[in-house]
């Protein structure tokens, strides 16, 4: 997935207004623009589109855990340069105050079923030897359940009796 994926999804997910964006930005002190959200957000095959940095996500990531759950004291974390699914999803884990078992009910709520050790593979340290990669198909579901569990105009699909995903 893309950053500017990721950014339209989580907007989608938690129906963000254009002001709302700019001033999670601005809790990670970052100021930035109408028109850069916007052209952030456009579709991919617009010609508009501007690439979103993994440094502006990760901010835009920081600013929404300041949002949900208030900033910390003292100095507060540099933004990564670099991003992977992986570190969306511990973002986003720790900006929502999700469990395990949260994050499983949001994964199930779009027919994708997951067990807690795969999930906890994730969140471990990527030299463990149990760490896995987090793929796009994985967070793609886990941004839809969001939209889902936060949104009350969308209806979830019909529940999956096997699971989609297979480790390779």
């Amino acid at each position: 997935m893309t950053n500017n994926d990721i950014l339209r999804r989580l907007r989608y997910a938690f129906d963000f207004s254009d002001s709302k964006m700019i001033a999670l930005f601005g809790l990670a002190d970052l100021e930035v623009t109408r028109e850069q959200v916007s052209a952030w957000l456009k579709k991919d095959d617009d010609p508009a589109l501007e690439e979103c940095g993994a440094r502006e996500l990760a901010v835009f990531l920081n600013g929404f855990i300041h949002d949900k759950r208030g900033k910390r004291e003292g100095p507060q974390a540099e933004p990564e340069s670099r991003l992977n699914n992986n570190i969306v999803f511990r973002k986003l884990k720790i900006a929502l105050n999700l469990k395990d078992d949260d994050m499983l009910k949001v994964l199930s709520s779009t027919g994708f079923r997951f067990s807690k050790s795969e999930l906890s593979a994730f969140f471990r340290k990527p030299d463990h030897k149990h760490y896995r990669m987090c793929k796009d198909q994985i967070l793609r579901n886990f941004l839809s359940g969001l939209a889902l569990q936060y949104r009350s105009d969308i209806k979830p699909p019909k529940e999956s009796t096997k699971s989609t995903f297979k480790w390779e």
